[in-house]
């Protein structure tokens, strides 16, 4: 039987993952929605199936096109679509359909189904699935097909043995140029992860800022800088000097809440912030 976990996900994770997926040509950025933005998946026998809604909340029916690409983040947190990669799961997936129209104010699903090669090795194969408007593009004498609005959906499918994360955080760094305070996590694991950081900076103990921030996609056997604050938004004249930063990273692995505490050593190294 499918094992399927979707992420019908709040608005704050909608932000940490959407906005590195939507692109557009168009001030009508809204006309075109996806959901869910991830879904994780165990396939079964080599199959795997699930949904997406496309949703149009335009007042016009628009026209829209599925395909799907291999991505990765960097270090610092950049998506990016690849042009190959050992983890590709486009090549094993089939959409249904693969064009659609969509009237105005409403939406409609699209079946994806990923059928893997048993000849495979296991592990979590990734792809970006796009929704991607077209439109008649009229600036010449003949009709083109042109593109206006794109967003996307990650999608994480395992195969074989069940996959794990495996979280440790490596340090953390002041960025001096952008005013940032960054922890570095690793994961070598054999499956995504997608922590957020509950944080406290301390001085010779004493607290000095605190917060939490959005979760971030950290891909299998891979590092990320993750941001923990921006420094120079802050009133509070923060001294150059050495800090501890301590708290934990929270993520959710088999319907569960996991959490990882740590304390790690960070030297700021010129003032940060406006005196009061």
């Amino acid at each position: 039987m499918l094992n399927i976990l979707r992420y019908f996900i709040p608005y704050f994770w909608f932000v940490s993952i959407a906005s590195s997926i939507f692109w557009s040509q168009s001030s009508a950025v809204a006309e075109l929605g996806v959901s869910p933005i991830i879904i994780e998946s165990q396939a079964t026998r080599g199959r795997s199936e699930s949904v997406i809604n496309i949703n149009n909340t335009s007042e016009e029916p628009i026209r829209v096109r599925i395909f799907a690409a291999p991505f990765t983040y960097s270090r610092e947190g950049k998506f990016k679509t690849l042009s190959s990669s050992d983890w590709d799961l486009s090549s094993y997936l089939q959409f249904s359909p693969r064009e659609l129209t969509i009237s105005p104010k409403s939406s409609r699903k699209v079946r994806l189904l990923a059928l893997l090669d048993p000849n495979l090795p296991d592990g979590e194969y990734r792809a970006v699935i796009f929704s991607e408007t077209l439109t008649k593009n009229n600036s010449t004498n003949t009709t083109n097909v042109g593109m206006v609005t794109r967003v996307g959906t990650t999608l994480y499918v395992a195969k074989g043995d069940r996959r794990v994360p495996l979280l440790t955080v490596t340090n953390s760094s002041f960025d001096e140029q952008k005013n940032q305070l960054r922890l570095l996590v690793q994961n070598q694991g054999s499956a995504s992860a997608r922590p957020l950081v509950s944080w406290e900076l301390k001085r010779s103990g004493k607290v000095v800022l605190k917060g939490q921030t959005q979760p971030a996609t950290i891909i299998s056997s891979s590092e990320r800088n993750l941001l923990i604050e921006s420094l120079s938004k802050k009133s509070s004249l923060l001294p150059p000097g050495k800090y501890q930063l301590s708290g934990k990273l929270i993520w959710k692995q088999d319907r569960k809440h996991q959490s990882l505490p740590f304390q790690v050593p960070v030297n700021v190294g010129r003032y940060v912030g406006e005196a009061k």
